[in-house]
């Protein structure tokens, strides 16, 4: 479980990452459209695991590599945002989000079910 503070500071990167990846440096992964979906630190706020979802991009795989390439750079520009806020930027790791393809994979295996119908019981019977 997290402490308010883990939660707090995470809600805080996954807003600044936003902004970074929209604004500041779209033009370093070729005007893909990246999503920080979550963002979760750990205890002593010197590691965050960042979770990413991209729009418009045919490899995710070939993105994926090309921003934790270039994570030194976004790391810089974090401290940037976040330098009067925490003491230590944190270590940044990126990982790809497939939430959304597990939910529709998910969603495309139950509509694929055959039910049947559950057995009419006498009344009389009983």
């Amino acid at each position: 479980m997290e402490s308010k503070r883990q939660q707090k500071v995470a809600r805080q990167l996954q807003k600044d990452l936003s902004e970074i990846f929209q604004r500041d440096v779209p033009h370093l992964f070729n005007g893909a459209f990246i999503t920080v979906t979550s963002v979760r630190v750990s205890p002593d706020l010197s590691v965050a695991r960042v979770y990413l979802s991209f729009l418009a991009t045919k490899n995710k795989e070939l993105l994926l590599n090309s921003i934790q390439e270039k994570s030194k750079v976004i790391r810089q520009h974090l401290g940037d945002r976040v330098r009067h806020q925490l003491r230590i930027v944190p270590e940044v790791s990126f990982y790809l989000d497939d939430t959304a393809e597990y939910a529709d994979k998910m969603d495309k295996l139950f509509a694929g079910l055959e039910i049947p119908p559950a057995p009419v019981e006498d009344e009389d019977n009983e």
